[in-house]
């Protein structure tokens, strides 16, 4: 034991190293296995839903589900190894941006074996009470610092630039886009893309239905849930054509397994409104340094998407809702919502942000901006 002890601590010794970033395809491998990981999770997700005869832990479900976490996870802590075997030892081994997801990994199995017994003493939930379950909760926090670990490298990688490819930033896309999807799980409860068309019309037609009120909470916490992380990377990057829409894509996957896809307009209206949130960041140019121009894209991207929201609800859902103040208000109360979201992003413009910088900085030199966290 003694022996082992010691070469532990040899082994955890920093050699002092600087850390170094992988390679652009690492990060993509990194990231495709989290999809597999991910959409282990909402094969899960589906079974707890809709299969309410489950009564053991042991399902192909799970199964789908943490050999996903076995595969991002042996994946991460090859990468680490590889650094070992070429003589660097403790965090001058672990990549940049890779050091949050390698102390998750065994926290999560720690959770894993936590809600093994959680299942096997307390049953197997299937309403909200999934939602609040400790181990569970443990495993989604722990899961989404896995999954962003290709965002952590991205962050300040230093052939990535203010003004990256797609291809470049895939990755970091990905992985944040299936992080939101895990934040939308556990606020299933107030998941406004999980209403069918039909319902969203009557909810929005009758002032005495309780589901009026509803509507219109979900739709303030599915606003920000889907707003915010868009905000985060356009006051990073200057985001390539197409981001939003992959982002809102991969959004949609999880409430549409949720509900076995029966809400097929609403899901496409959040994917129609990524497109158009892409062409407003091309008009507008948002970024750290253009704070007004980052203030109008928060707030218009939100209004854009709630009422196509609206408005595919009811060109599938049987008409226009039947009031007008509600239909009408909502998107314009979302859009207030992003330009406060804004605001909190970007209280003030960065006037050393890399927009602001030279061309030569543009074109991939390091940046001296703040990490995202170190990790």
């Amino acid at each position: 034991m003694a022996l082992a002890n010691a070469g532990l601590r040899r082994l955890l010794a920093d050699t002092g190293e600087p850390r170094e970033w992988v390679s652009p395809r690492t990060d993509l491998i990194t990231a495709l296995l989290g999809v597999w990981f991910g959409i282990g999770l909402m094969i899960d997700a589906w079974a707890h839903t809709n299969l309410t005869e489950l009564e053991t832990f042991f399902t192909p479900w799970h199964a789908a589900f943490y050999s996903g976490f076995a595969a991002v996870s042996g994946w991460i802590i090859w990468q680490v190894w590889r650094n070992v075997r070429t003589g660097r030892q403790g965090l001058a081994a672990v990549p940049q941006g890779y050091l949050a997801g390698l102390v998750a990994v065994p926290v999560f199995a720690a959770f894993g074996f936590a809600d093994l017994m959680w299942h096997t003493l307390l049953g197997i939930e299937t309403s909200t009470d999934i939602l609040f379950s400790p181990s569970h909760l443990g495993l989604i926090s722990t899961m989404i610092l896995i999954l962003t670990t290709p965002l952590r490298s991205a962050w300040n990688a230093p052939d990535v630039g203010a003004r990256p490819s797609l291809g470049r930033l895939l990755p970091a896309l990905i992985g944040l886009a299936f992080a939101t999807t895990l934040v939308s799980l556990f606020l299933s409860y107030g998941d406004a893309m999980q209403w069918r068309a039909v319902r969203i019309v009557e909810a929005f037609s009758n002032l005495d239905d309780p589901g009026a009120d509803r509507l219109a909470t979900t739709l303030a916490l599915t606003n920000v849930v889907l707003l915010a992380p868009v905000l985060l990377v356009v006051r990073r990057w200057r985001l390539p054509f197409g981001s939003v829409t992959l982002m809102y894509a991969v959004a949609v996957l999880m409430p549409g397994a949720q509900t076995e896809f029966e809400n097929v307009s609403i899901l496409l209206a959040v994917v129609a409104a990524g497109v158009v949130s892409d062409l407003l960041i091309r008009w507008l140019r948002p970024s750290a340094a253009r704070r007004n121009a980052y203030w109008a894209f928060a707030g218009l991207s939100a209004l854009a998407t709630w009422a196509l929201y609206i408005g595919f609800a009811s060109a599938t859902g049987g008409g226009l809702p039947a009031v007008p103040e509600l239909w009408t208000g909502a998107p314009i109360v979302a859009g207030l919502l992003g330009l406060v979201l804004g605001a909190l992003f970007l209280p003030n413009a960065v006037p050393d942000s890399e927009d602001a910088l030279p061309d030569s900085v543009d074109a991939g030199e390091p940046s001296e901006r703040a990490p995202l966290g170190g990790g």
